[in-house]
Order: structure tokens, then C-alpha cells, then sequence
């Protein structure tokens, strides 16, 4: 297992200043003694950071260890926000925020805003109460907020723990993301919730569980619900059945009062995140690109509710605001108009439609029979495959890290909660021998999810 000191490269801390290397000692909560099967993740050197720390025994904070990770688009000197991807509960879910920050297509959305990539991995018991964790109240918003400072000091940008953020969570992470949306409005940007939202009120079989409040400044959090037809919607006896009822009063009390919350039903799926973030990462950039301030430590813009659409989620249809002449305060709210148009396409079949070819690989490089590049995800729909040619001719392409039975073929592959998956696929290839004394030239097109390739 890899060490604090390797991943967090002490010569660059060591040249920051004096304070920063004491403080780098000086966090005696951190831990790194992972125990199976938390302890197989993938390497944190720069861009990546990464942070742990240990279970507490104290009233009001965190029950479990949790292992943060987190990317830093190269290039950039001042972030102005942090995007969250948040597991759902169990030990399955857990591990998969493992290889959350290392997502290719998540970074895309990260690095057009100058944003950081979070991802946080409880460390659950399988059998242990998910909402020692998934209730922020429970340890888990502190936990959060300290982990931003100590990123931060890290990696040398101490901005993040000041920045706001977008969050997207999936089953008891939408339960969080949720929860810190309505605890922390203020630097909320835009919350996306697949398949989990926090309980507004008492649920006598749940009693573990406690309700939040919904403080006014919430409703001017932009809000998506987003959930499986087959959890209760149209399915009725499915094991997650009980999603649609919790997710329906959600939205309907949110909405009732004006907030920006809308509701996005995914027509294939169960609990499993399908092909989700076609949709979720659309709709969190133009929630970034409405919200996030222009100026370093402003606050957070209000959504322009004059291009905002309304849509009725049964009917899939959808019209401008201003256009809008059903009852408005049972339409789901969206930031614009194509992210109207991705929605619609999502809940007939989940196709999210694009025009748009991927960006062309760079720095391709051969050393001895390995070929390698580097590469960014198509914004829109981020990375199926690279195929690689010599003289012209195709031979061969990366496979699939794995076949995607949630959804399209990705080349890091896609597990149940929409992480990569472990070991992660690398961007390289093995090529034939060439002929002795023969030059050759290749080139590497990336090709995206709905087939489309790169110059």
C-alpha cells in the first residue's frame, strides 16, 4: 500500500514553506492502515491527492474511516469550486468511490470550470447503518469541510476550502447530497440526487433516519431528482419500490414553493446508474456556467429563471418558462434549453443526443513496442475507445475495461454507482515489431459513446 509521503510528493510541499511541511506532520488524525477490501486503490501522486481519516469514538463525529481523493486540473492556479461525486452505501458502493476523482468524463465537466474532483470512500461495514455516514449531521459534513482544508494545504490550493460545490450522489450519497444542500444552501451550486433524497419528515419504519428542514435559501438551490422507472415509479414490487414515493415528496414539497427542483425518470433502470451521466453532467454545466461567482470568494449567482424551461416529467414535454400554461408548481424545473432537449431524449430512451467528435489525443509516444497518449473525455459524451493506426491502416483498439451492463460501453469501464473500475484501463497499446529499420508513423483517434470520433 502506498504511503502518505509518496503520495503527497513531500519535495513540493517542503517548497511551499516551512509552515505547511510542519502542518503536513502535524495532522495527527490521519491514518493510513486501510483494511480489506479498502485497501487495493489507485495512485494518488499529482494531480490526485489524497487523505484519510480514521473512525472517531466521539459523539456527533464521523463513525467510520473515510479516504478522500481528489484531482486538480493541471494548469490551474485558482479554482473556483469543487465537483462532488458521492458513492451510495454498502461495501460495494463504497470501493467504487475509490476511483471516483479518476473519472475522464467527470473531469471534463471539473476542468472546464476550473473545479476540483472530489470522491469521497466510507468505509462501511456491509452490515453497519448506512446513515452513520449518508446524514451529514452524523460527522460526515465535518468530516467533509475539514478534508477541503487539508486537500487544500496539500496541493497547494488553499482556496478549496472556501469554494462552493456541485454535488452529485447516488442512493444513500443522494440522501447526503441532499442533506448538505439544505444544510449548507449557500455553497450549494447544483445537486443532482440518483436514486436517493433526504426524508422531510418522520418515517415510523425508518426510525434511524431523521428529518431535515427545508430553510428558504434551498429553493434557490437548482435541485435535479433522478431515479430508475423500475424503483417504484412503474415498477411497484421492485426491492428499491420505495424510491419513487420518498423522491416524489421531495420534489412535490420542494416545488410547491418555488424551488428549482426538477425530476428526471430514467425509462431502462433499477437502482443501478444506467447511462445517467449523459444527462446529470449537462445539466450540473449549465448549472456551474449560471452559478458560479465570476470573481474569486464571490457568492453564488442566482439562477436566470428568464431561460430557465418547465417540463411535465409524464407527458415528457417541456416549454420556456414564460411559455409554460399548465400548473407550474408541479413541472419540473430545468436551467435551459438544451438541457430541456437532453432531458427529454433521456426520458424516452436515456440516448442523450451529440454532435459533437471528441477531442484529438496528444503527446502519443512510442517506447520500444508500447504506444501511449494522452487524452481528455468528450464533454458530452466522454470516452468509448481509442483505435490506433499505422500507415494508415487501423491496428487495433483498446477494449472496454469491462462490459457495461448499466449502460454504454466506456473505456474505464462503469461500475453500479458510475465510478471507473478497478485497475483502471491505461491509455497505451502494444504494437508489432516493426520491420527491421522501418519507420512508421502512428496516430490514435479517440472515439466517443455514440460512436463519434476525433480528427
Amino acid at each position: 500500500m502506498r504511503t502518505f509521503l509518496r503520495d503527497y510528493d513531500l519535495i513540493r510541499i517542503a517548497k511551499r514553506c516551512s509552515l505547511a511541511l510542519f502542518s503536513f506532520f502535524a495532522f495527527a488524525s490521519l491514518s493510513f492502515a486501510q483494511s480489506p477490501p479498502y485497501g487495493v486503490f489507485p495512485d494518488a501522486r499529482p494531480p490526485y491527492y489524497r487523505v484519510r481519516y480514521d473512525a472517531s469514538k466521539t459523539e456527533g463525529e464521523l463513525a467510520f474511516p473515510v479516504n478522500y481523493t481528489i484531482w486538480i486540473p493541471p494548469g490551474t492556479t485558482k479554482l473556483r469550486g469543487v465537483v462532488v461525486h458521492q458513492h451510495g452505501c454498502g461495501e460495494g458502493s463504497c470501493m467504487s468511490g475509490l476511483t471516483g476523482a479518476y473519472d475522464l468524463h467527470w473531469q471534463a465537466l471539473a476542468a472546464k470550470y476550473d473545479c476540483a474532483l472530489l470522491a469521497p470512500a466510507y468505509e462501511q461495514p456491509q452490515d453497519a447503518d448506512c446513515q452513520l455516514w449518508c446524514d451529514p449531521r452524523n460527522g460526515s459534513a465535518k468530516a467533509f469541510q475539514k478534508c477541503l482544508k487539508d486537500l487544500g494545504e496539500m496541493s497547494g490550493h488553499e482556496e478549496l476550502a472556501e469554494l462552493p460545490w456541485a454535488l452529485w450522489g447516488h442512493s444513500g450519497g443522494g440522501h447526503w447530497a441532499g442533506g448538505m444542500t439544505l444544510m449548507f444552501p449557500e455553497k450549494t451550486v447544483a445537486a443532482w440526487l440518483r436514486s436517493g433524497v433526504p426524508l422531510l419528515s418522520e418515517d415510523a419504519t425508518r426510525p434511524s433516519i431523521k428529518p431535515h428542514g427545508i430553510p428558504p435559501a434551498a429553493l434557490t438551490v437548482p435541485i435535479c431528482c433522478n431515479l430508475g422507472t423500475q424503483e417504484g415509479y412503474t415498477i411497484k414490487d421492485s426491492r428499491f419500490a420505495g424510491v419513487w414515493p420518498s423522491n416524489e415528496t421531495f420534489f412535490n414539497s420542494l416545488r410547491s414553493q418555488g424551488g428549482l427542483v426538477g425530476l428526471a425518470i430514467d425509462p431502462k433502470s433499477s437502482h443501478e446508474c444506467g447511462n445517467q451521466r449523459y444527462l446529470a453532467i449537462a445539466w450540473l454545466d449549465s448549472c456551474l456556467q449560471l452559478r458560479l461567482p465570476l470573481e474569486p470568494a464571490g457568492k453564488l449567482r442566482p439562477a436566470d429563471s428568464d431561460k430557465s424551461y418547465l417540463a411535465n416529467h409524464q407527458t415528457i414535454d417541456f416549454s420556456s418558462g414564460s411559455n409554460f400554461s399548465a400548473n407550474r408548481l408541479t413541472a419540473s424545473w430545468l436551467p435551459s434549453e438544451s438541457v430541456a432537449k437532453a432531458w427529454k431524449e433521456y426520458s424516452t430512451n436515456t440516448e442523450v443526443f451529440d454532435i459533437t467528435a471528441p477531442p484529438a489525443p496528444q503527446n502519443i509516444r512510442l517506447e520500444g513496442t508500447r504506444l501511449s497518449w494522452d487524452a481528455v473525455a468528450d464533454l458530452e459524451s466522454g470516452i468509448a475507445k481509442f483505435q490506433i493506426y499505422r500507415d494508415g491502416e487501423m491496428i487495433g483498439s483498446t477494449p472496454y475495461a469491462g462490459p457495461n451492463k448499466h449502460g454504454r460501453e466506456v473505456f474505464q469501464g462503469l461500475s453500479y454507482s458510475d465510478t471507473p473500475l478497478q485497475p483502471l484501463a491505461t491509455m497505451s497499446f502494444e504494437v508489432d515489431s516493426k520491420e527491421p529499420g522501418k519507420q512508421s508513423q502512428y496516430r490514435v483517434v479517440s472515439v466517443n459513446t455514440v460512436g463519434l470520433s476525433s480528427d
